[in-house]
């Protein structure tokens, strides 16, 4: 007697399993995962060093060239790549597939730190971040206005708009591209440096000294406590015009002397743009863990009450969705299943001639596709129920199977 012929006899048995796997399926879909391609876990290391003032080569010899020879030492690389640009280092690990990305960024900024005495004492402490999943933004959403220039637009982005995507469940980077931070620039005039027998290092060592934090301390009396401050700090163009740069025979030389003061960006090498037009974008990258779908659903959710907070004269809208092209393929899936079910029905009508012979794919081809997600949301069951029926087999036949190592 066959497995089959049960069911066969017995109906009422046959439907309440059906039933259960119908069950079963249906609270299984709720937690089938979407993903384009198999679980796994992906890391980059990236070791950033500034070098203000030194052209590439200088910064490719005495920063890139030693970091990278020792970072090349740590475990779990697959390869390395670096770039040397003007005042900037940039040093690329990529791990090995599925390897702790923990462990590889202990090891290499112990790397790292061993060689910081050999690189130039000018030169900033190199900056170690990590990336792990996916590295490419799954939603870029733009900040332009035809009033306010780049870097106010920046400015509010980092104070008000970054944290709440940050904050947003399943967002693993929120990343500010063609950004410009205000920043104070002295453009120096060579020949009035010359007239004042100034160099550029004198007006840099001058501004350093003026940027001074001291915490004073307390005084206390019998009934009173005050907190000692030390309002060194400069917070407009004009006290950094009035700047003392050198005292000369009784003559002062200001900043504004020898330089024009200006309130500008920090960056003006780099621009981003996005079919043509130019703006401050932010790049959101989704968590490994977290489904896609879900997570850029809840930046929609939020993105609301973002535009409506917007000052006026800035405007924000979501310019790239990758979800489109996975709600596209997840639809053309439905429509090929449908279209599937369809032609079987026809082919079985169309040879047998049967209403009854056609109800039977007609229930049992959803019936198995929904049974299907069951099987796959419970892996290690599906594995130790597959492991058994092979075990029955091999015994029944009495054939040689190979044995899975837990």
């Amino acid at each position: 007697m066959n497995l089959t012929d049960i069911f066969i006899r017995r109906p009422i048995l046959a439907t309440v399993v059906s039933m259960m796997l119908l069950v079963l399926g249906l609270r299984a879909l709720s937690g089938l995962a979407v993903l384009q391609y198999p679980r796994t876990e992906n890391a980059i290391v990236t070791v950033t060093t500034t070098y203000y003032g030194a052209d590439p080569e200088i910064i490719a010899g005495f920063i890139t060239t030693p970091l990278e020879n020792n970072i090349a030492q740590a475990n779990g690389i697959d390869y390395i790549s670096s770039t040397s640009h003007n005042s900037l280092s940039t040093i690329t690990a990529n791990l090995r597939l599925n390897f702790d990305p923990n462990k590889a960024l202990t090891e290499i900024n112990a790397k790292v730190n061993a060689v910081l005495n050999q690189l130039p004492p000018e030169s900033q402490t190199p900056v170690l971040s990590v990336k792990i999943g996916e590295t490419i933004d799954a939603m870029y959403i733009g900040f332009s206005s035809d009033i306010l220039p780049a870097n106010n637009i920046t400015d509010y982005l980092i104070r008000s708009v970054q944290p709440k995507l940050q904050a947003v469940e399943g967002i693993q980077t929120a990343e500010l591209l063609g950004s410009k931070n205000f920043s104070l620039r002295a453009w120096l005039d060579p020949n009035k440096l010359a007239a004042y027998a100034l160099t550029a290092s004198d007006v840099s060592t001058a501004l350093t000294k003026n940027d001074f934090i001291a915490g004073l301390g307390t005084t206390k009396g019998q009934m009173v406590q005050i907190n000692l401050t030390a309002s060194t700090s400069l917070h407009s163009v004009a006290e950094f015009e009035n700047l003392i740069i050198k005292q000369q025979d009784g003559a002062i030389i200001r900043l504004k002397d020898v330089a024009n003061v200006t309130l500008g960006a920090d960056d003006y090498e780099e621009s981003v743009s996005f079919d043509g037009n130019k703006a401050v974008y932010i790049g959101l990258q989704v968590a490994p863990s977290a489904n896609l779908l879900e997570v850029i659903g809840r930046v929609r959710a939020v993105f609301p009450d973002i535009q409506a907070q917007l000052p006026e004269g800035i405007s924000g809208k979501i310019v790239y969705d990758s979800t489109k092209f996975v709600d596209s393929s997840i639809d053309e899936v439905v429509h090929t299943l449908i279209e599937a079910l369809l032609i079987v029905t026809l082919v079985v009508f169309a040879f047998l001639g049967s209403p009854r012979s056609v109800l039977i794919p007609v229930i049992a081809i959803p019936l198995s596709l929904i049974g299907s997600a069951w099987w796959l949301t419970t892996p290690s069951l599906s594995s130790r129920m597959s492991t058994g029926i092979l075990k029955t087999v091999c015994s029944r036949f009495r054939l040689h199977c190979w044995q899975p190592v837990n």
